[in-house]
């Protein structure tokens, strides 16, 4: 489980209703369905029309990743790659063919599977590289979906608040229809708000880092992949491979 994710949560919803108890107010005051079916519902609707259902679907599927996957640390993945290259260079690359199996690391895995099969270091290189550039392109589409979303929802929440007036507007002879109003018109933009900014948009940035931070890792294992399949010093790549993970 990622902390940090689960901490931002959790501290996030309990400013904002402990705040608003510390003020006096009630938690009933602000779970309010039909401003949660405005701003929620509203917001999903312009998503949908924004984008594909396939990019849609695999951003539902993402939170997996911001809540619970954990990124391989780079210093495993050189201590790995250095004992593949050890082995290369005592008993020759092919040596390695038997143990790729095992890596965890789908990119890792494809790339030492096609440089074992013969492919040369440059085609390697080419066909690597347009591989991140595919996976790069994916996830910012899935990045994308929620960054919309933060933009959306606040003004679906201000749409809710006009909503709530108009029926605040209505029902002026009635004085017991008025409550219910303003609590939807006031709750709405609340919502809208905090659906954008305590959720919707940190997710964005998280996804954001996180592919950054795989982007830099597979660029030190294409890296370290063509170092042994050219027979490069281990010494010499592991210093190579180093400089990747220098100030992280």
């Amino acid at each position: 489980m990622d902390r940090s994710s689960v901490i931002g949560i959790l501290l996030g919803l309990t400013a904002i209703v402990g705040g608003n108890m510390l003020e006096g107010g009630r938690i009933e005051s602000i779970l309010q369905p039909t401003a949660a079916l405005i701003v929620f519902g509203g917001t999903a609707g312009a998503v949908f029309l924004s984008f594909p259902f396939r990019d849609v679907f695999k951003a539902a599927l993402a939170m997996r990743i911001v809540l619970f996957s954990r990124s391989e640390e780079p210093g495993d993945l050189i201590a790995e790659i250095i004992r593949f290259s050890q082995k290369a260079r005592k008993s020759g690359f092919i040596s390695v063919e038997a143990e790729i199996s095992r890596l965890s690391h789908p990119f890792f895995l494809k790339a030492m599977t096609l440089a074992i099969s013969g492919m040369l270091p440059k085609l390697l290189i080419e066909t690597m590289e347009q591989d991140n550039i595919t996976f790069e392109e994916e996830n910012k589409r899935i990045a994308k979906v929620y960054e919309t979303a933060g933009g959306f929802s606040p003004t679906i929440g201000i749409l809710g608040a006009v909503l709530g007036l108009i029926h605040v507007m209505e029902n002026l002879s009635d004085p017991s229809k008025l409550g219910a109003g303003i609590a939807v018109a006031f709750v709405a933009t609340i919502y809208g708000v905090g659906l954008a900014n305590l959720f919707c948009l940190p997710v964005a940035r998280k996804l954001s880092n996180r592919l950054n931070h795989e982007l830099s890792v597979r660029a030190m294992i294409l890296e370290g992949v063509v170092g042994i399949q050219s027979g490069l010093n281990p010494h010499f790549l592991e210093e190579k491979l180093k400089v990747y993970v220098e100030g992280r």
